[in-house]
């Protein structure tokens, strides 16, 4: 199948994130330390700029824990930094959550091969962005979210575009309002971090600013559904003793016991992080932990209560 190249959707140089910080013009001719307080001056604005889009921050939490809720995935798209950073998002959830790989998932404009090599011709392949969309099948419970800095990533935008068509449901994660992606979208999180030190190069307040909204969603999203008890990482992963050991002390805190018990506990569950949870907490026994964790649709705090009646 030849590729499908978009016009490029507007000039960039009007955009707030390819402008040239004042600050910064001397930035060659700067010493160590005052390159480095620059950047640390300019990245300390980041969090005030995902502070404003905490209301579409929390809709997204929202709309996502109510499809992952009924069997739909989260399914990032990005090309360069911003895939990359959506593909690390991705990668964490499984150890963190104790997810399948396929709850929240991340298409890259160049395919995996570009997470560690610049493929940036790709970013303009519209065809293969429908062709890696469709191959997900997105649907009605789907949420499939852009991220693009500027908004006028062809690639990502054809990807929304066709998972809209679908069914899917549709977020953009942008730096520069009304922006194709936004349009593109159902709703869009905005977060306008302004010029970068380095020019255009949106690796760094851009990127800063997209990580900590996607850490904020899929862990809100996670939380919402029950896979955080507390603040504690209740369905962790116990595949080496690194991890075993945070599992006991997880169960520790969330039930109130004693390192012992909560490593007996452990052990009983098969190292089952959440059913051992609900065995101290309920007192029951690993069979009516599991089946009340399966009626609670892994709500650890659901399924204690359900345990204990």
């Amino acid at each position: 199948m030849s590729a499908t190249l978009r016009e490029p959707a507007s000039d960039l140089r009007g955009l707030p994130t390819e402008q040239t910080l004042p600050g910064g013009r001397d930035l060659d001719r700067m010493s160590s330390l005052e390159i480095a307080r620059l950047i640390n001056r300019e990245d300390a604005t980041v969090a005030d700029a995902v502070a404003k889009a905490l209301p579409q921050i929390a809709r997204a939490i929202d709309v996502i824990a109510d499809g992952l809720r009924h069997g739909g995935r989260l399914i990032y798209v990005g090309a360069g930094t911003s895939g990359r950073i959506g593909a690390l998002d991705a990668s964490e959830i499984p150890p963190t959550f104790n997810t399948a790989a396929s709850t929240v998932q991340f298409i890259m404009a160049g395919g995996p091969k570009a997470l560690g090599a610049s493929t940036e011709a790709s970013e303009d392949d519209t065809g293969l962005a429908v062709a890696e969309m469709k191959k997900r099948k997105p649907g009605k419970h789907d949420i499939v979210l852009g991220i693009a800095t500027s908004g006028r990533t062809p690639f990502t935008i054809a990807a929304v575009e066709y998972a809209r068509r679908r069914g899917a449901r549709t977020i953009a994660l942008t730096c520069n309002r009304n922006s194709p992606l936004e349009r593109a979208s159902d709703f869009a999180i905005v977060t306008e971090v302004g010029p970068e030190v380095l020019t255009g190069s949106s690796r760094m307040k851009a990127g800063t600013a997209h990580k900590m909204v996607l850490n904020t969603i899929s862990t809100g999203a996670m939380c919402r559904l029950g896979y955080v008890c507390g603040n504690l990482m209740v369905n962790v992963w116990t595949k080496n003793e690194k991890l075993i050991q945070r599992a006991t002390r997880i169960v520790e805190q969330a039930t109130g016991s004693n390192h012992e018990a909560a490593a007996r506990a452990l052990k009983a569950a098969g190292n089952r992080t959440p059913v051992a949870v609900v065995m101290l907490a309920a007192g029951v026994s690993r069979s009516r932990a599991a089946a009340a964790l399966k009626k609670s649709g892994g709500h650890v705090r659901h399924a204690i209560a359900i345990a204990k009646g």
